[in-house]
């Protein structure tokens, strides 16, 4: 949610500080780059030495950074606080993917997604409570929602005494009889997490354009007002939220390489349908477009993590770095062509995205055999 309000908050932020589109692109690329390049380092000390305490600290840094951006009074400020929401959730991250698949059993997806769902909700929630709050009181009210991070940081404490007092002891027991099965041949591991990375390249620089400029989009191309627009993006942000839940039971219903295929296969038509539709057609389509392409990234990850599972806190770590990483680069480059070309020249580009999804028919298995 912190995260959707920085993002939310743009049209207010551009206003106030004469902001360009490159420039709000910057900010996010501030945001996605530290949340991308510390994740695998962080997720490979932890599996070395598990932290379970990250958790807590992560959004205490989160806190600090979106009140850091509130109270901004100039552009380098506001990127020194995205910073530093960045490196909240490279704290966080990999340490809670742990513990999700800890408390999985045998539902390594619907925990994934289930996990991931919190981050959608808040990415949908944002945006409606900078209608309501930001757009009527200003930059300077995000810092009372820093303050909401207080509860999740008890909440997170608790969970970190359950990791360090169960979940370390199971962990320590289930690595044991990981020793008796044979690894995949690296060639094999290689190709599956090129594919993989690829995959999710094209998914988040796709939901980046719409994360970050559709409020704009909508706002020059049918005229809406701020509100309305934001009301838009929280049904889109909404949708994602959804196909990660239903991405995650599907995942271990069917199978994880089959939903990966489906989603990413599945969202090519709605995406190069877009820049062309009405304003209907434009609700109905960022919603399907919403419910297919994040379908894929529970399964993504458990696909990942089986792939190498001696590395789960690195490969989670990577795939959630990778994923705001690619998402900041996008946003900056997105940025850059709206200023030169006009905020319609993005979609008519981004749509183009999601046909990397083809990749996934070339998915290698992730299953491993017993030794003996």
């Amino acid at each position: 949610m912190m995260q959707s309000l920085m993002q939310a908050s743009y049209p207010m932020v551009k206003a106030s500080h004469s902001l360009s589109f490159a420039q709000l692109g910057w900010i996010s690329l501030a945001y996605q780059t530290t949340a991308s390049l510390l994740q695998p380092v962080i997720g490979y000390v932890a599996d070395k030495r598990p932290a379970p305490f990250s958790l807590p600290t992560g959004t205490l840094f989160t806190a600090a950074g979106l009140a850091v951006f509130a109270l901004a009074q100039s552009f380098w400020g506001l990127l020194v606080g995205a910073m530093m929401l960045g490196m909240g959730s490279s704290v966080f991250h990999p340490e809670a993917s742990r513990v999700a698949r800890m408390a999985a059993g045998d539902r390594h997806s619907l925990a994934q997604s289930l996990f991931q769902l919190g981050g959608n909700a808040g990415q949908a929630i944002g945006p409606l409570f900078a209608a309501l709050v930001v757009v009527q009181w200003g930059q300077s009210s995000l810092v009372a929602f820093a303050l909401l991070t207080l509860v999740s940081t008890a909440i997170l404490w608790n969970v970190g005494l359950w990791y360090k007092h169960h979940g370390l002891p199971r962990l320590q027991r289930l690595r044991a009889p990981q020793k008796l099965e044979v690894a995949l041949p690296r060639g094999h591991v290689a190709k599956g997490m090129a594919i993989l990375l690829l995959l999710i390249f094209s998914k988040f620089a796709y939901v980046a354009s719409l994360s970050n400029y559709y409020t704009f989009y909508l706002i020059e191309r049918f005229q809406m007002s701020v509100i309305e627009a934001q009301v838009h993006l929280f049904l889109f942000l909404g949708s994602l939220a959804v196909g990660t839940l239903a991405g995650g039971y599907w995942g271990d219903r069917f199978g994880r390489k089959n939903v990966i295929r489906f989603s990413v296969l599945g969202a090519i038509p709605f995406t190069l349908l877009l820049p062309f539709a009405g304003l209907a057609w434009t609700e109905v389509l960022t919603v399907l477009i919403g419910l297919t392409i994040a379908s894929a990234f529970p399964a993504i990850v458990v696909f990942a993590q089986e792939l190498m599972p001696a590395r789960v806190g690195m490969v989670s770590g990577m795939m959630f770095g990778f994923s705001f990483g690619v998402g900041g680069l996008a946003a900056a480059s997105f940025g850059h062509l709206a200023d030169v070309h006009g905020i319609e020249a993005v979609y008519r580009l981004s749509a183009l995205l999601p046909l990397l999804g083809l990749l996934a028919i070339w998915l290698p298995d992730a299953r491993r055999r017993a030794a003996g």
